[in-house]
């Protein structure tokens, strides 16, 4: 999935410490093209856009209805400013929706790409 799939969910869970219905972007790519980057981000974003105001959030994943839902952009690496004014409109069209962006770098290891341990 990630951002080559612009179609596909990444993840949906339902977050602990709020009760959001939260909605996953993985995101792996660097920024050294940043308008390919934004390019790919918007169409995702569009499709999880789509997928919300569709309805079909609630027919693929139930434990969402009732519940506020955020979009959480997780990216591998820190955001420039191009793409922090971007989401930062995206954010404003997300509200409309009453859906919520929140985008954080992965903190964690992601291992050394030499397969599983």
């Amino acid at each position: 999935m990630t951002l080559e799939d612009p179609s596909a969910v990444d993840a949906a869970g339902i977050e602990n410490e709020t009760g959001f219905a939260i909605l996953t972007i993985a995101d792996s790519w660097d920024w050294s093209d940043v308008h390919a980057h934004l390019s790919a981000v918007q169409k995702k974003l569009n499709a999880y856009f789509e997928f919300i105001e569709s309805g079909q959030i609630f027919e693929s994943y139930p434990a969402a209805k009732g519940r506020k839902v955020v979009i959480d952009v997780v990216g591998r690496f820190p955001l420039p400013a191009a793409a922090k004014e971007f989401f930062d409109r995206a954010s404003k069209v997300a509200a409309e929706l009453d859906v919520a962006i929140r985008c954080r770098t992965f903190q964690g290891t992601i291992g050394d790409g030499s397969g599983p341990s």
